[in-house]
């Protein structure tokens, strides 16, 4: 029995079955730039792959096709071939510590929450509706980004704000990316042998995060209210002064659109660089560009920062795990980070760190105070077996 995991982005659709008890991706595929004129939609099956180019007008025809492609290339979703269809969703604010079978109440939640991830959520909620019209006789199951951090205590998850305010408006912080925490630091206390282990995860991808947890509880993270706090992302600021807001209103005449907009799309590798891909700010910077070297400094700098504050707040730190796209896969970065924490007697071999493979290892010296290592991130698989669990 399967699981269907589709995460509905704005403009793409990816989807993977996923056999929860086995980790088998069993067929993946990609619904891209939705609503343009050269979309694409890619299914792959064992050694079977079908891609159809031309417009996708929009999430309906998109999924529909892929759902198609399913009973084309295989393997059907017919006759009870999937046991329920999991849907990631990033935002599910104070109302959703695991996951939740969807019925229209769910769905109007989800939808009520937009403001808190407007980049996210109304993409989430196209894919909901057209999965449940498509695939009307399978429980359909969310699965919240924000869960994992339903477990941060007052201290870390309440801003300093007036209290009436914060509460009317549902102001604290939820975080995200807790699919991906949960997980991969479940896997590190398999991999160390430990459950009582302090550790912080770091998840680098465009968007980046890192969390704290202690005997596999969150007790920090550095998303906020949305998923634009924290550390550098690829177009987002993270930390940022919040006069920086009024300054730029007041002085430079910008509206809120245009300073969500800037923000969230126009900043943090892009903003520095022009460019959001972590692998060409690398090769600008290997080419001697000036801003390059600084935005990669500036990346270091804020992860290493986080990583001393969380060790402070946990009172210790037992590992440190790297994953997603760009902690999985630069090592020039794994090294810049823990070459600032030699002083601190953290310790990786370079020959394992420089090595490239996509199996959890650890990369720390025998005499690293910290255990340092790199676990890859699996959220399909995570969505799958949460559904699996509650149907």
């Amino acid at each position: 029995m399967s699981v269907l995991v589709i995460n509905s982005g704005s403009s793409s659709i990816k989807y993977q079955l996923v056999d929860p008890d086995t980790g088998e991706a069993v067929a993946t595929g990609l619904v891209e730039r939705i609503g343009e004129e050269n979309g694409l939609i890619r299914h792959a099956y064992g050694d079977r792959v079908r891609e159809i180019e031309g417009p996708v007008a929009d999430h309906g025809v998109g999924l529909e096709t892929a759902i198609d492609l399913f009973e084309e290339i295989g393997p059907s979703l017919t006759d009870g071939a999937i046991r329920a269809v999991g849907h990631r969703i990033v935002q599910g604010g104070k109302y959703f510590d695991g996951p939740a079978l969807v019925d229209d109440a769910v769905q109007a939640k989800i939808e009520e929450l937009c403001p808190l991830a407007p980049l996210h959520n109304p993409a989430h909620l196209k894919g909901i509706v057209v999965a449940r019209r498509l695939l009307p006789d399978v429980p359909h199951v969310v699965v919240f980004d924000t869960a994992f951090f339903q477990s941060l205590p007052d201290e870390a998850a309440v801003y300093a704000l007036d209290r009436d305010i914060a509460d009317r408006y549902e102001v604290r912080r939820y975080g995200a990316h807790g699919t991906s925490h949960h997980y991969v630091s479940g896997r590190v206390a398999d991999i160390l042998g430990r459950d009582d282990l302090k550790q912080i995860v770091l998840h680098l991808g465009n968007g980046a995060s890192v969390s704290a947890v202690e005997s596999g509880r969150a007790v920090e993270t550095s998303m906020g209210l949305t998923p634009l706090e924290g550390l550098v992302m690829g177009t987002r600021t993270g930390d940022i002064d919040p006069a920086v807001v009024f300054h730029l209103a007041r002085v430079g005449g910008m509206s809120i659109d245009e300073l969500d907009t800037l923000f969230n799309r126009g900043s943090g590798l892009k903003g520095l660089t022009g460019e959001n891909d972590m692998r060409l700010v690398r090769s600008m910077a290997a080419a001697g560009d000036g801003r390059a070297r600084t935005a990669l400094d500036v990346y270091a700098h804020r992860i290493v920062k986080y990583i001393g504050a969380y060790a402070a707040t946990m009172g210790g730190l037992d590992a440190i795990t790297f994953t997603a796209g760009v902690g999985e896969n630069d090592a020039d970065l794994r090294a810049d980070v823990i070459g600032r924490l030699g002083p601190f007697g953290v310790k990786i071999n370079q020959e394992l760190n420089a090595a490239r493979s996509k199996e959890p290892r650890i990369l720390s010296t025998a005499d690293s105070r910290v255990a340092v290592l790199v676990v890859p991130t699996n959220e399909e698989l995570a969505i799958a077996r949460q559904a699996m669990s509650l149907v």
